[in-house]
């Protein structure tokens, strides 16, 4: 009996144990991936030479892998750039590009190849978004962006997530303040401010937290590695953000903009509509120097915030395991200018626009910490995803994988391409060539100081012809 009754014991511990065992973390599996997604980042930030910048959490990021110190956008644009980032393609110029691609696949005219996430999905993997990875935060279309019968990413994702709080749906999170407020007319919507509290003020709390539960969730899958793509709105218009991370910069002082006239000649330059719509309290920061400075600290502020996001994200990836087999991306969909050449806001093809951060970590990697110099695009991300999983790489892709750049970091990169309505630019490692529909061209050099402030397409026609014939070999 007491022999039995031992044996019954050895049996149930034996059993808890496997059962324990079997939710550890499995090593074996492909490699998981975490792509962070921020909205609106400037590289600047103290991993890409801005010291003045409080960004610690992508920072440490940046100590752990490499960071892209040269990683263009291909579109100045949330929809388009994210177009490129999702599917590896060069797409429509507008907002709704993933929109566009959706209803060919709905109406089933024609085939359209797979996106990122639909590839690797088919590979095994568990594909998750949450908050704006696409244009719409949650990938949904309608009034609200939140009707499930218009998928901003048909088969893409199994689950897409956007959870709204207080702020109603998807629409109201998008460009929400504190306590709920809701964008109904943005003339009537303060361009920036603070407020005291958590985190959870803002639309972002409520994104990371629901993050942080799909982490945990997918973690504990022993059968298939994840996809997890998260989406932070902030810095986006408006700049709100807890006070907290506004008064850290009470003590710092900001470097002057540079270039801050408009250039001269025909340019992408714009007035800044999307910037104007809010209500600036009938103030010109091109002319007012203390509301520049207002700006600039609050859209810091909105970093800082977002930064903090991300570091509840990764703490959470470490306590969870996962961090030992997770490949980790963090990129910026495109830049903004703070008053360069008399601009706020982005849509230009000016480097402002186009220049983002980009940090790639993979656990197997040896060269932590190193900071490429090479010229890369947002296009190379799904190649490369693809090579350092082992997936194989879709040929329809139009970027390169950067896994050589990530072994031997001092490789030479490409040149990027962006674009936007009837214009189209190319920047190599030391020009600018921006290409009109008509045949009008912005040459700039990189070797002065002057960056896109002079144009010198006319002394140099070579060039303006070498690059144009590289601009459309790539967009062919």
């Amino acid at each position: 009996m007491k022999i039995s009754k031992i044996a019954s014991l050895s049996f149930m511990v034996l059993g808890i144990v496997m059962i324990t065992s079997c939710k550890k973390y499995q090593p074996d599996l492909k490699p998981n991936i975490l792509l962070i997604c921020i909205d609106d980042l400037r590289p600047e930030l103290k991993s890409f030479g801005a010291n003045y910048i409080i960004s610690p959490n992508i920072d440490e990021l940046a100590n752990a892998g490499v960071s892209f110190q040269n990683h263009f956008a291909n579109a100045p644009s949330c929809g388009p750039s994210r177009y490129t980032l999702l599917t590896g393609l060069y797409g429509p110029p507008s907002n709704d590009a993933l929109f566009i691609r959706s209803k060919k696949i709905t109406q089933g005219k024609e085939t359209v190849k797979p996106s990122m996430p639909e590839w690797f999905k088919t590979q095994g993997y568990t594909t998750v978004s949450v908050g704006k990875v696409s244009h719409h935060p949650g990938g949904r279309g309608g009034d609200d962006w939140n009707d499930s019968t218009i998928i901003e990413m048909p088969n893409a994702w199994n689950k897409h997530l956007m959870p709204v709080a207080e702020w109603e749906h998807p629409r109201g999170a998008m460009h929400g303040l504190a306590n709920g407020e809701i964008r109904v007319n943005a003339s009537n919507m303060d361009v920036y401010q603070t407020v005291e509290g958590n985190d959870n003020l803002y639309p972002d709390g409520a994104i990371t937290n629901e993050a942080l539960k799909q982490l945990g969730n997918l973690s504990t899958n022993t059968e298939n590695p994840f996809f997890l793509a998260i989406g932070i709105i902030k810095p986006h218009l408006p700049f709100g953000a807890p006070k907290s991370y506004y008064d850290s910069y009470d003590s710092i002082t900001f470097p002057e903009i540079e270039h801050p006239q408009k250039p001269k000649g025909r340019t992408t330059w714009h007035n800044s509509s999307e910037f104007m719509k809010y209500n600036n309290w009938g103030k010109d920061a091109n002319t007012d120097s203390q509301f520049a400075y207002e700006l600039r600290r609050h859209y810091a502020a909105c970093v800082s915030y977002a930064d903090a996001q991300v570091g509840k994200i990764l703490d959470e990836l470490k306590r969870t395991g996962a961090d030992k087999n997770t490949i980790v991306v963090l990129w910026g969909d495109h830049g903004w200018h703070l008053g360069e050449y008399g601009i706020w806001g982005k849509h230009s093809l000016f480097e402002e626009s186009l220049h983002s951060p980009l940090i790639i970590f993979d656990p197997r990697m040896k060269n932590n910490g190193f900071k490429s110099n090479a010229i890369v695009e947002t296009l190379d991300i799904f190649p490369t995803l693809c090579e350092l999983t082992g997936i194989k790489i879709p040929d329809f892709t139009q970027g390169v994988s950067l896994e050589n750049i990530l072994e031997k970091p001092n490789t030479t990169g490409h040149n990027a391409v962006a674009y936007k309505a009837n214009v189209s630019t190319i920047r190599t490692a030391t020009h600018r060539l921006t290409l009109h529909k008509d045949g009008f061209a912005e040459l700039y050099s990189y070797l002065s100081g002057d960056n896109e402030a002079i144009n010198i397409a006319d002394s140099n026609p070579e060039l303006v012809k070498e690059l144009t014939n590289a601009l459309k070999a790539k967009l062919k």
